[in-house]
This record gives structure tokens, C-alpha cells and sequence, in this order.
């Protein structure tokens, strides 16, 4: 499967969701069932990652469960250099764009390059910056956050992903921010970019998750939703459903 070809025939034709699935929040054998659930209600993609906890082991378990319990494509959201899976379809080949850590920016990544090549895994080029309150990844990342109130400067950011040549570009308010990304921000970018929009962090609900999709973010990924509701499914099948009706 050709993950990109797959990811933009579906951008297409209506707006994308992807669960994100953090194999530091619970057992390889959940992360699976959760991925059934993803699969069932209608989502299109699984990212398997998280900013903090991930090693090999548990990055490979999970992703391994989560490949034999789904035919949607998994897409590896990494961490660092030191675990990357051969459980996954995809590997999205991202810079953190607005870190102040060069290791961030381009040396974890000259760090993998040859281990996706040996494993064979399909790298995504995507540009990712971190908007207020960034939350861990900020914290994580060293990332100089972009203001919540200045759409011009997450467009700059990606304008340059897009020159650069990277495919996709990423704006992430944080695993558990109180709010998700404003919306003139994502229609200031998705106006003004040729690339697909990805929107993350903060989205909690239908409602959030449908205003995102009017705004044209193309692809809305929600994480803590799978990690702390008690009736995921029924809530993710809500979610999808305002996702695609747009």
C-alpha cells in the first residue's frame, strides 16, 4: 500500500480522521482492541507514538497488535531515531519546524534516515510545528510556540515546509491542551498552502472536531479521547460522522 497515494485520494474527497494510539498509555493487547474500534467507527488512518515513555519494546508490541487488528494503514508518529517499527505502513519523516533544538529540526532524522531505508518503511515528509500551549511535545521538543493570536506565523512555517518540498504539514496544540488549534489559524493555512493540513491536540468532541473541518483542516487527529473515555466508541462514531459531513 502506498500510504501517501492512499492518505491524499482520501483528502480528496473529504476530510481524513486518525486516531492516535500512544503506547505508553496502555497494554499492546488494548492498544489492538482499540484499533478494532478506530477501524469500526469509520476511521481512516492509525498513528501509533507519543512524546513521552516510548522504547522499542513497547513501541513494537503495540504497533504489532495494532497491524493485526486493523486493514486501515498504521502510521508511525515517531519519538526519536532510537525507536522506529517495522510494524507500520508509514513513518511520518517529520521536522519540528519551530524547535530551538537543531536535533529536533534535522539530527534525528539524519539519525533514522538509514534505518526506514533497511527496514523498508515509507517515509511521509511533513513539516510539524507546535502551537500554544505545545503542553509536553513543547516542553519536550524545546519548541519556541507559535501564538495562538498570529495566523501569519503558522502560515510562514508552512510556506517554508512546502518549499522546502516536505508533503504535508502539521499543526499540533499538545496531547491534552485545553483548547485545539484556532480556527483562523487552520483556514489562514489551509487557504493559503498547497499541501494538506493536519490539525491535533485539544479536540475533544464533535462539535470541536466539525468546526475544524469547515475551517479546512484535511486530516483532524484526536489522541486523548481513545485514552480517556469510558465509551470511546460511541463517542469516536459521533466524531467521524461531524467530521464527514462537512
Amino acid at each position: 500500500m502506498n500510504v501517501m497515494d492512499y492518505l491524499l485520494k482520501k483528502i480528496d474527497k473529504e476530510p481524513v480522521h486518525m486516531g492516535l494510539i500512544d503506547p505508553n498509555e496502555q497494554k499492546p493487547k488494548e492498544s489492538g482492541e482499540l484499533a478494532r474500534i478506530l477501524e469500526s467507527v469509520g476511521s481512516d488512518a492509525i498513528m501509533v507514538g507519543g512524546s513521552t515513555g516510548i522504547t522499542k519494546k513497547n513501541l513494537n508490541d503495540t504497533a504489532k497488535s495494532v497491524k493485526d487488528n486493523t486493514d486501515i494503514p498504521v502510521i508511525h508518529f515517531p519519538t526519536n531515531a532510537t525507536a522506529i517499527s517495522p510494524h507500520v505502513d508509514a513513518i511520518y519523516f517529520m521536522s519540528m519546524l519551530n524547535s530551538r533544538d537543531l536535533d529536533k529540526v534535522i539530527g534525528q532524522q539524519v539519525k533514522g534516515s538509514l534505518s526506514v531505508r533497511k527496514l523498508g518503511i515509507q517515509p511521509l515528509p511533513m513539516g510539524y510545528v507546535i502551537v500554544e500551549p505545545g503542553m509536553t511535545v513543547g516542553e519536550v521538543g524545546n519548541a519556541d510556540l507559535i501564538p495562538r493570536n498570529d495566523p501569519d506565523i503558522a502560515l510562514s512555517f508552512g510556506l517554508a515546509a512546502q518549499y522546502l518540498g516536505m508533503r504535508l504539514f502539521y499543526l499540533e496544540a499538545g496531547s491534552g491542551a485545553p483548547e485545539p488549534i484556532p480556527l483562523e489559524m487552520v483556514k489562514t493555512c489551509k487557504e493559503n498552502l498547497d499541501i494538506p493540513v493536519f490539525v491535533g491536540g485539544g479536540i475533544r468532541d464533535p462539535d470541536q472536531a466539525k468546526k475544524m473541518a469547515q475551517a479546512g483542516a484535511d486530516v483532524i487527529v484526536t489522541g486523548t479521547v481513545i485514552e480517556e473515555d469510558s465509551e470511546v466508541e460511541r463517542k469516536l462514531k459521533r466524531m467521524i460522522r461531524s467530521i464527514k459531513q462537512v
